[in-house]
């Protein structure tokens, strides 16, 4: 039976998810995959043959399109080398991320570039985020994995909208009049654009109502007014708003993770069982959490009050929150099995990727946890944390490489017409930060 996903579900969903967080407070983490020093340096040296290659290939980039496309063919066949070794991955899984992801990240790029040039590589970078979720999402619900157009458009609502509401130098007044408006436009209303920014949000809610007619899809606007509204309650978690206590603080992520995959999993086909549901929004709470693990550091400097946050403000180890959340992982693997779809090789790579995620975030803020925690999860890691570390700051310093990579990548493929129905809207949109995380996905190849 389908669910109608209207505030008051959405709030059952947030308290069995923080019960379920609860739980795994309780439970030791049963442990991960466990490799020697060896076996890291092993890999640590395949990562490091594949980056080169890669960099070879991005600073030679040619002009012509013929040339572009064997540079991307040159790309993509070092990828299986580096994955089998490095990442440990073989056979369906190395082809999910060669033939599905990357060719959808690639696709949702042009699509968006197309749209609007004035784009910058970390935001189509963040686009490509959640359109990758998407894509797992797409097998793990039966359906075929590509970029749609409601796809397209709730990806890019993200470097449109999202990082407008969190942008420090916007008032908090003018992001609630926005908040007010974008609400209204989501429930139907037809609202002149005020502003480029609000004309390029108006046009991605366009590409969904072209794919779901609002009368036979009221699930995917309940879904969207569900993110929208946890957005909203996201800003309390601003400078200047202590009043929070704990539970508030996982309320707001729950809530606000889980509504943003909840829409993911909707928009796949407009419609979602009790089941798919559920999983949808856990996976959503996962990844915010684990987000608010990885921004510690930035959020305890401009003074943004998480679950995380908040603990090392008060000079609290984060270990335990770090074992929660691998347990919270666990439990929504054990979920995501219970779907009768997906392949087996896609639910161990969407596993694997949930672990990374939590096991880069403790490598790159090492000031935040013990040292025999960092010990215990390092083992645990296919990398040593000092190589992650290392990696991270050299990377993050090469914006040259990734904007040579998007490059290369974007040329037009054949038959690249316009069978995603683009709004044609002239303006130069709204630009915010850069989303870090997306770049280390591209890194080192998680899901």
């Amino acid at each position: 039976m389908e669910e109608l996903y209207n505030r008051a579900w959405v709030e059952r969903q947030t308290a069995r998810t923080m019960a379920a967080w609860e739980v795994c407070a309780r439970a030791p983490w049963p442990g991960g995959p466990h490799f020697t020093a060896g076996e890291q340096r092993k890999r640590e040296k395949a990562y490091d043959e594949g980056l080169r290659a890669v960099e070879r290939e991005a600073r030679r980039v040619p002009k012509n399109r013929a040339g572009r496309m064997e540079a991307q063919r040159r790309v993509v066949a070092v990828f299986p080398r580096f994955a089998a070794t490095a990442l440990g991955l073989e056979g369906e899984a190395v082809d999910l991320l060669t033939q599905g992801f990357l060719p959808a990240g690639t696709e949702l790029a042009r699509r968006a570039r197309r749209f609007d040039p004035a784009l910058s590589t970390p935001d189509l970078i963040q686009a490509c985020r959640n359109a990758w979720t998407a894509c797992g999402l797409q097998s793990l619900l039966g359906e075929p994995m590509r970029i749609t157009a409601s796809i397209l458009g709730y990806s890019l609502l993200y470097p449109y909208s999202d990082n407008y509401l969190d942008a420090a130098d916007i008032s908090k007044a003018e992001k609630l009049e926005f908040s007010a408006r974008f609400r209204c436009r989501l429930r139907g209303q037809e609202l002149a654009a005020r502003s480029p920014h609000e004309a390029a949000v108006w046009a991605m809610v366009e590409l969904i109502e072209d794919a779901y007619p609002r009368l036979r899809f009221q699930q995917v606007y309940e879904c969207l007014l569900g993110i929208h509204k946890a957005q909203e309650l996201s800003i309390a978690q601003l400078k200047g708003s202590g009043d929070c206590d704990d539970a508030e603080l996982l309320r707001i992520s729950c809530a606000k993770g889980g509504t943003s995959v909840l829409a993911d999993a909707c928009l796949v086909r407009g419609w979602l069982n009790q089941e798919e549901s559920v999983l949808g929004f856990e996976w959503g709470a996962l990844l915010q959490l684990g987000d608010d693990l990885q921004d510690v550091r930035e959020d305890l400097e401009r003074g943004s009050a998480t679950l995380f946050s908040r603990a090392a403000a008060r000079g609290e180890p984060l270990d335990g929150l770090v074992m929660q959340l691998l347990n919270f992982s666990d439990c929504v693997s054990a979920r995501m099995e219970r779907l009768p779809n997906g392949s087996a090789a896609l639910k161990n790579l969407l596993r694997m990727s949930w672990r990374n995620l939590i096991l880069m975030a403790v490598a790159g803020g090492r000031e935040f946890f013990s040292k025999s925690l960092l010990a215990e999860l390092e083992k645990s890691s296919p990398f040593r944390f000092d190589f992650l570390r290392a990696r991270s700051r050299k990377l993050e310093g090469r914006e040259g490489l990734y904007s040579a990579l998007i490059d290369a990548f974007l040329e037009a493929g054949d038959g690249d017409a316009d069978e995603l129905g683009l709004p044609d809207k002239g303006f130069e949109p709204f630009v915010g930060d850069a989303d870090r995380a997306g770049a280390q996905w591209v890194a080192l190849g998680s899901s």
